[in-house]
């Protein structure tokens, strides 16, 4: 399968898939952070403390990547006064070095222009240096902090022009 079999769109971050595929996403950030898995209590806490039910409209999109109709990953955009902010954004380690990411991130910026917002910001851990690399080949500049995001160590920015 290649990124061409990749079809992104927007889906309920309520369903019992979205919140499969956060779960995922939370216990790989846990496990990279932590170097150990999270147990089921950890990742519902963490689930808990930072919640997806804003990533709806008109708030934001939470947005599911799937190749050949299985899914692969997903990001978020949330819109904050000014800009919006990118997050969730995650490939299933099985999906990973295809393209996926890429074609997530254009396709948030796009809705997130869609939304009229003019700006994308989002935040990041040094340890994630492949999403690190990433944004900086799509043009993302570091800035300084913009929220209190507790694991957050950079912040970046794109003009969505």
């Amino acid at each position: 399968m290649t990124t061409q079999d990749c079809l992104i769109a927007p889906a309920p971050v309520a369903d019992a898939e979205s919140a499969e595929l956060l779960r995922r996403y939370f216990a790989d950030l846990s496990l990279r952070y932590y170097r150990r898995p999270a147990t089921e209590a950890e990742l519902d806490a963490a689930m808990s403390e930072d919640p997806s039910d804003d990533l709806v409209p008109p708030h934001g999109v939470f947005l599911m990547a799937r190749i050949g109709g299985v899914v692969a990953g997903c990001a978020g955009v949330r819109r904050r006064t000014g800009f919006g902010e990118l997050t969730r954004m995650f490939v299933l380690p099985e999906f990973r070095g295809r393209g996926v990411a890429g074609r997530l991130l254009v396709t948030a910026e796009d809705h997130a222009r869609a939304m009229g917002l003019p700006l994308m910001r989002l935040n990041t851990r040094l340890d994630l240096l492949e999403a690190r690399a990433l944004y900086a080949r799509h043009g993302y500049r570091e800035i300084p902090s913009y929220g209190d995001a507790p694991y957050a160590e950079c912040w970046f920015e794109r003009e969505l022009s």
